[in-house]
């Protein structure tokens, strides 16, 4: 998974007092439409989202470049 690099900030160990939250996450996928609509329903085969969780694609103003976004909760323990 994930590792910080040398100079890196440490993720700071659990406290006892440690209440579980759940935070937002967003990813942005940036591509043609059929790109950005091929990776969303790789996402959903493998588990990760469900493709209406997904923003309509939008136009970003370069040439025929759509964007979406997710917003997904991820509980941190």
């Amino acid at each position: 998974m994930f590792q910080p690099s040398d100079g890196g900030t440490a993720v700071p160990p659990l406290s006892a007092d440690h209440t579980p939250r759940r935070e937002p996450l967003r990813l942005i996928a940036f591509g043609s439409l059929a790109v950005v609509q091929i990776t969303i329903k790789i996402l959903h085969k493998r588990g990760y989202a469900e493709p209406n969780d997904w923003s309509t694609p939008m136009p970003t103003g370069r040439g025929s470049e759509v964007m979406a976004i997710l917003t997904k909760h991820l509980l941190l323990e």
